[in-house]
Parts: structure tokens; C-alpha cells; sequence
């Protein structure tokens, strides 16, 4: 039956910054489908998640690292297998997008925003690959891409580069690992309503148009990830491989 074909139960999610924004929306969507949680934050506990997931019945284990530190990585795994023994999804949900014109991007800049959204995903994703491994039964993968996966967007040199290397690194590891029984398969959120995204918001200039060219009818919220983070995560969604799919109301349709 499919709905046991989405359940999560007796897994385990390692979710890098789920306690927030869009992260927030895919770690309640794999608490409420059975799947313990590891949620690994930078500065902020998340009390609420905690909170929220434990309500369900749920295992909860925050993790404090900067996972833009190589090597806090290992560490992170080692805290997740001494808790639960195993690790099955994988989510490289931590993400930056400081903007600034071309013209004026600094190196410093520019090496802080590839090594969290491109070189740690890769990085933690092999790790993850080789825990997958270790156990047998295979694994699961997803990344967060980006509507600059896609266009080319505006001061966002370094964000909109790494989240077009998130896209292919999809690709390539889903290539490499698919014969493990590993998927890697990435969201491509859209205009969604989160801290990151405020500033835009409070204008009401730029939060109306981009909402007037949104099929759908408005920004979204992080929950609109629950669902798709679910099937990606679970036996129902075990035949996609390689997939970057946008969570964006329709927004790359115009």
C-alpha cells in the first residue's frame, strides 16, 4: 500500500539547519512520517522543533556545528550514529545568500558562500554515502537547489554559481551512487516566505512583483515541503534519481 510505502518509521533524518526557514517545513514533514531527527544548527537551539517533534513521539537530537567547517563533519555523523546507531536520509538543507553587486563581490565573500551551499554538500554527502554503504540498504539524498539553479538571477553571483553546482552534483553522485540503492535528488524552492527572504518580503514593491508572476497566486511557506520532502525521503519515492524539482508554485512557467 502506498501509505506504508511513504512511512518513515524506525529512520533516521540528519537535517542540516531544519530547525528554520524551509528547513523548518521538511523536518515536520519527516518527523510526522515517522523519521527520527537529527537537526544540526549553527546559533539558535531549535527548542521548538524539539519541542514539536517529541510531541509526535518522535526522537529529537540538535546538533550545534558549522558545517562550513570541514572538520565539525565528522563530528556531526559521529553524533548522530553514537544516538541512533544509523543514519538513512540525509538533508543539505544549510544554506547562505549574502548579495552584493558583481562589481563589487569580495573572495571573501564569494569562499564563504561556496564552501557551505557547494563544498560541504558534497562532503557531507559522502560521508553520509559511506555510513549508507557500511549498512546496505541504501540511502537517501537531498539537496537544496534554488530558482537559481535555474536563471541567473540578481546580485547573487556566488549563491546563484553554487546553487547551479548543487544541481549538478545531484546529477553526478545520483549517477555514481544509484547502483547502491543511494538516491541524491534535489528541491528547487520557489519565492518562500522565511528569514531569509524578509527583507524582499517587507517591500512591498518586490514582494508584489514577484507574487503577480507566481501561477499560484502568492509566495509560499515553508510547510508546501512536507509532502515532497516525504516521497524523496521514502520507498515511495524510490525510482526517482537525479531529479531537481521545483517547489515553486509555478513561478519558472512564465
Amino acid at each position: 500500500m502506498v501509505q506504508d510505502e511513504l512511512s518513515l518509521k524506525e529512520k533516521v533524518a540528519l537535517i542540516t539547519g531544519g530547525g528554520s526557514g524551509i528547513g523548518s517545513g521538511i523536518t515536520q514533514g519527516l518527523a510526522e512520517a515517522g523519521a527520527a531527527i537529527a537537526c544540526v544548527y549553527s546559533r539558535h537551539a531549535p527548542t521548538e522543533m524539539q519541542r514539536y517533534v517529541e510531541s509526535l513521539g518522535g526522537s529529537f537530537l540538535p546538533i550545534q556545528a558549522d558545517v562550513s567547517q570541514m572538520e565539525q563533519l565528522p563530528q556531526v555523523m559521529e553524533q548522530v550514529l553514537d544516538r541512533f546507531g544509523r543514519l538513512d536520509i540525509l538533508v543539505n538543507n544549510a544554506g547562505i545568500c549574502p548579495r552584493a553587486p558583481a562589481l563589487e563581490y569580495t573572495e571573501a565573500m564569494w569562499d564563504q558562500i561556496i564552501q557551505l551551499n557547494e563544498k560541504a554538500v558534497f562532503f557531507l554527502s559522502q560521508l553520509a554515502a559511506k555510513q549508507f554503504l557500511k549498512q546496505g540498504g541504501g540511502g537517501r539524498i537531498i539537496n537544496l537547489a534554488s530558482m537559481m539553479s535555474y536563471l541567473g538571477g540578481f546580485n547573487t553571483t556566488a549563491y546563484t554559481a553554487s546553487k547551479h553546482a548543487v544541481m549538478g552534483l545531484t546529477r553526478v553522485l545520483a549517477s555514481e551512487w544509484g547502483g547502491y540503492g543511494i538516491t541524491v535528488n534535489a528541491l528547487a524552492p520557489g519565492w518562500i516566505k522565511t528569514n531569509l527572504s524578509a527583507a524582499l518580503v517587507a517591500d512591498p514593491d518586490r514582494y508584489n512583483s514577484v507574487k503577480a508572476r507566481i501561477p499560484q497566486g502568492d509566495w509560499g511557506t515553508p510547510d508546501v515541503f512536507k509532502g515532497v520532502a516525504v516521497l524523496l525521503a521514502s520507498e515511495a519515492g524510490r525510482y526517482i534519481n537525479g531529479a531537481t524539482i521545483p517547489v515553486d508554485g509555478g513561478y519558472l512557467t512564465k
